[in-house]
């Protein structure tokens, strides 16, 4: 028996229920009362510039609010003045368009609304990568309607870029929307009463930095934050709190193992990749070699893992980190290199929701601090580790500079305040320094702030959760004056 194809008709009502601002005039409060990610600011520029000819790709692992950004900025173009009659949002995964080609779906839209004219519309794609050769459709959508502008949202992150980057040169302008940053958890959650600005002595500058009015409640936050918090969703819903792992796991963690990389590139077995994954997010933050992952996954290939590892990075799961010795030389090699989860509460998804004094709490620490780094796409961090006789030092985290590759920081992450009153244990950062010429380093602990003198260096010490919120705060107030 044929399949009887849906009608014009039935696409167009499915089109009226998608755009209610056709009839209404204005975006359904449910999104409209949301709180903003402050990414917003970030990426309605570029929405809102018809200027150049290129369609934006918003993309992002699952569930970090694509799809609420997109209602959020069309709200934004109804109150700057656009007629609601020349914005369309259509979702492509959607069984009624995910078949059609782009440009019918455009055309039934301008029928829908009566308008004859083109120039001036904004068109939402939300979920572009379930319409096949999608890159290939949009890239042609820009060329024909040149006074359009076309905004593309989708998960399947690796996907997305992977196609942009083949097609879409000169046509595509990505945004990469990442998991929430401690900065914006305390932001959405209107919990800034909390935090203070502050200064800190570095390097002879004054730089920005923040304390805090309640150390306690926003170490509270800090490990809310780790458990669950690099979504927005969870955060504001107490009984996803009770189980995020039900949440995260099936909605973000197995559709990209599961799904987006197995299509993508035609991944075999699906069980070892996904095996490896929750190996890697047990252990996030800690040294691993293609040796050890080949061995402990029961001799799977070491190429095999290593496709793998690149795959998991591409779909923004994890984030290799590479090392250093003491003296700041890069490995001709790179046999060691430490993996990052993106965000740590992809790691109380897989396995149980953490204490603060759970012996996991340190990994997980550096993991979140590194989270907050990673959004930072001009900056790549490093970590030091090195030999010598008996003596076996580690840094955390170095920050190198892009002219001479000479050290100019270095970040000694701790879940403890042991190091605060016994700063000469800190042999490793304190070697480092004085091998690197650094005059200052910074510590973190649990709930300890203050500075002290060690051999030359000046030690600087800060709650962890207060470091990463301070590197989040920064990464957004420079990526808009970068912008600006």
């Amino acid at each position: 028996m044929a399949l009887i194809p849906l009608s014009e008709e039935q696409v167009l009502d499915r089109l009226r229920q998608e755009n209610h601002w056709w009839a209404t005039g204005q975006v359904d409060e449910d999104y409209t009362k949301m709180q903003r990610r402050l990414y917003f600011d970030l990426f309605y520029p570029l929405v809102q510039d018809i200027s150049i000819r290129r369609a934006v790709i918003l993309m992002g692992p699952r569930r970090v609010g694509k799809t609420v950004m997109i209602y959020h900025a069309i709200n934004a173009l109804l109150e700057s003045g656009i007629s609601p009659h020349q914005i369309a949002f259509i979702s492509v995964e959607n069984p009624f368009f995910n078949k059609m080609p782009l440009e019918q779906l455009f055309k039934i839209c301008l029928k829908a609304t009566g308008m004859e004219k083109t120039a001036g519309w904004y068109v939402f794609f939300d979920e572009i990568q379930y319409l096949k050769d999608w890159e290939v459709h949009l890239k042609t959508m820009v060329d024909s309607y040149p006074h359009v502008k076309f905004v593309a949202s989708g998960s399947a992150a690796a996907a997305l870029k992977l196609k942009s980057n083949e097609s879409g040169a000169g046509r595509f302008t990505d945004f990469m929307l990442p998991p929430l940053t401690f900065n914006e958890y305390i932001h959405l959650l209107q919990l800034q009463y909390l935090i203070i600005p502050t200064k800190i002595d570095w390097a002879g500058n004054a730089t920005d930095f923040y304390g805090t009015t309640n150390i306690a409640l926003l170490n509270e936050h800090f490990l809310k934050y780790i458990n669950y918090g690099g979504y927005p969703e969870i955060i504001f819903s107490e009984k996803l709190q009770v189980n995020p792992s039900r949440f995260i796991k099936s909605d973000i963690i197995d559709k990209v193992l599961l799904r987006d990389l197995p299509s993508l590139y035609g991944i075999q077995d699906v069980q070892e990749l996904n095996s490896l994954f929750t190996s890697i997010a047990y252990n996030s933050g800690q040294e691993f070699s293609l040796e050890a992952l080949s061995q402990s996954s029961g001799g799977v290939e070491k190429n095999t893992i290593k496709r793998y590892i690149q795959y998991l990075e591409a779909a923004f799961l994890i984030k290799i980190v590479h090392r250093i010795d003491h003296n700041s030389k890069k490995f001709s090699r790179a046999n060691f290199f430490k993996i990052y989860l993106t965000n740590p509460s992809l790691r109380s998804a897989l396995f149980t929701p953490l204490q603060a004094t759970d012996k996991f709490m340190g990994p997980m620490v550096e993991t979140a601090i590194y989270a907050q780094w990673l959004q930072r796409d001009w900056f790549e961090p490093w970590y030091a580790r090195w030999s010598q006789g008996k003596f076996q030092g580690e840094v955390d985290m170095v920050g190198l500079s892009q002219l001479n590759f000479k050290p100019q920081w270095a970040l000694e992450i701790k879940w403890s305040n042991r190091y605060f009153e016994k700063a000469d244990e800190l042999k490793s950062l304190l070697t480092f320094c004085e091998t690197n010429e650094l005059k200052s380093a910074l510590v973190t602990t649990i709930d300890k702030t203050g500075s002290i003198d060690m051999q030359k260096v000046r030690l600087h010490f800060l709650p962890s959760a207060l470091y990463a919120y301070t590197v989040g705060k920064n990464t957004i107030s420079q990526r808009i004056k970068q912008n600006g």
